[in-house]
């Protein structure tokens, strides 16, 4: 680790133990201010450290929710995992599990279709974010003007002749998923592969994460994988119960 980033990483738990002017943050490090400044100057520009009106710097409100996503994301995939596992049995086909984190939507969970014909998706990879199922109902639970602004800033490259070709028709899917609590990808990014998923609700209402069922076309037809739906619907609630401890409802 460079010099740097030690000195800038050990000025967070000394500001856990309280708010500390300049000359006691350069104190503790051993450093001139000027380098005290400049590395408390990085830390703020990132919400890390916030300054006070009285000049004391503290700890910032986005470590704690970087904290707090952190904690959450763990949560859910452990929380949801024996529950995929359950649903992958009855089923057979692949389930995943997605959270939206830095403007991606990345699988935090897989567990593989008992079918020799297999998806190459992987734990920690981003998924085609304009046509992905789960994507869908991560991104239409945003509030709209978020929507909106994600949607056109996205590319669309037509995957196939049922990807969705522009911002509208995104943004129209996403009001289509919101208001029906459930998505699909029928051949969006595959001709060959469909996916149903449903989401995964926090205490508040919010979805926090989504979930999938997929499988392609020689394995099961589009027709025969949407009855699979109810099921999908069922594990997520049920995950959604644990995570948060309540009988969360769709926010409005």
């Amino acid at each position: 680790m460079s010099q740097t980033v030690d000195r800038a990483l050990s000025i967070l738990p000394l500001l856990a133990q309280g708010p500390a002017d300049l000359g006691q943050v350069a104190e503790r490090l051993g450093v001139h201010k000027s380098t005290a400044l400049r590395l408390l100057r990085t830390l703020h520009e990132h919400g890390l450290v916030y300054r006070q009106e009285d000049q004391r710097y503290r700890l910032g409100a986005r470590l704690f929710a970087l904290a707090q996503e952190a904690v959450e994301n763990l949560d859910v995939r452990e929380i949801a995992h024996s529950h995929l596992v359950a649903l992958n049995e009855q089923c057979g086909h692949t389930v995943h599990l997605a959270v939206y984190e830095e403007n991606e939507v990345l699988y935090i969970d897989k567990v593989e279709s008992r079918y020799p014909v297999r998806m190459y998706s992987r734990i920690g990879k981003p998924v085609a974010i304009t046509v992905a199922a789960v994507a869908k109902l991560l991104l239409a639970d945003l509030p709209e003007p978020e929507r909106r602004a994600i949607a056109e800033r996205l590319d669309y490259p037509m995957y196939t002749s049922r990807s969705l070709p522009n911002a509208g028709a995104f943004l129209k899917e996403l009001a289509v998923v919101r208001e029906q609590g459930w998505a699909t990808d029928l051949g969006g990014h595959e001709e060959s592969i469909n996916c149903v998923g449903a989401p995964i609700r926090g205490a508040d209402g919010r979805v926090v994460a989504a979930m999938s069922v997929s499988a392609p076309n020689v394995v099961v037809t589009a027709e025969e994988l949407l009855t699979l739906l109810p099921l999908v619907r069922r594990t997520a609630d049920t995950i959604s119960r644990e995570y948060s401890g309540t009988t969360p409802t769709k926010k409005a």
